[in-house]
């Protein structure tokens, strides 16, 4: 399995991981990363198109939120949540707790 380049739980950058949680889409990828676990790169009933969302998943990766990993052909995500909160106590909790 190959892990694409994500920081160190220690690099994570407030700004970044905010600049990353500030879109509707991501912040709903994050919800359901927090309520089901990993996933796939494609989860169901989103409605927007691939590219976007593989552009909205690069940017929660490169900014620490997201771990992604390749398992043969399937791309996996997982939240960092321990690692987040590591370095940002609470931060995912009080976003995702403010979504609706």
């Amino acid at each position: 399995m190959r892990t694409l380049p994500q920081p160190h739980p220690e690099d994570l950058d407030l700004a970044a991981v905010l600049h990353a949680l500030g879109d509707p889409v991501r912040l709903e990828l994050i919800g359901r990363l927090a309520a089901e676990g990993e996933t796939t790169c494609g989860p169901e009933g989103l409605d927007v198109p691939r590219s976007t969302l593989s552009n909205h998943w690069r940017i929660l990766r490169e900014a620490g939120v997201i771990s992604v990993r390749t398992s043969g052909k399937t791309r996996l995500v997982t939240l960092r949540k321990d690692e987040v909160d590591a370095r940002f106590p609470r931060l995912l909790d009080a976003v995702l707790d403010g979504r609706g």
